[in-house]
């Protein structure tokens, strides 16, 4: 009876051991998919398109400029979870002073996808005409603003891990008034 019971406690050791070395591999191979696979990714915005759809310029009787941009963004979602974000707002803002806002509905960008989200953004001088730098950049042809927004929403992985997120999106939008266009530069970052 003594020999099989030390028979048991062996085999229970060998049991825990290699249960626990299991575990631990199973541990590892998990941190290291998050970080190389799952790791929440920013998603890359680049700019396809800007047009300078209309310039209306009056001087008289009281001076005031109203300019139209069609902005078309790409939003490459890199991490393998969608990204599901509810309705927001685009604002531009010239030199700080508030010039524009647009809104953005809510949609989903799918896991490694491409999303494609376009907006016309009306910029009324009224809000930053009185700006001290605004007559000089008027006069050079060139009006630069920066466009920001935050899209909240939800990443989902694989159907299980929902992670609450947020990726805030920033363009600087140079417009041309001579040559009747624009271009911009865009940054983007995802926070959770």
């Amino acid at each position: 009876m003594g020999c099989c019971n030390s028979r048991t406690k062996k085999a229970l050791k060998i049991g825990c051991g290699i249960t626990a070395i299991l575990l631990i591999i199973l541990l590892i191979v998990a941190i290291t998919l998050y970080f190389t696979i799952l790791k929440p990714k920013s998603p890359e915005v680049t700019t396809q398109s800007v047009t300078l759809e209309t310039v209306r310029l009056e001087p008289f009787p009281a001076f005031h400029l109203n300019i139209t941009i069609g902005l078309i963004l790409t939003i490459h979602n890199r991490n393998y979870g969608s990204f599901k974000y509810d309705s927001s707002r685009a604002y531009v803002t010239y030199r700080g002073d508030p010039a524009a806002e647009a809104p953005i509905e809510a949609d989903t960008i799918p896991a490694r996808a491409d999303h494609d989200l376009s907006t016309t953004v009306l910029i009324d001088s009224d809000g930053f005409s009185k700006n001290p730098n605004f007559l000089g950049d008027l006069f050079s042809g060139c009006l630069n603003f920066t466009s920001s927004t935050a899209l909240h929403g939800k990443v989902t992985v694989w159907k299980v891990l929902k992670l609450k997120a947020r990726t805030v999106s920033t363009c600087d939008i140079s417009v041309f008034i001579k040559f009747q266009n624009a271009t911009s530069v865009c940054k983007s970052k995802i926070k959770f």
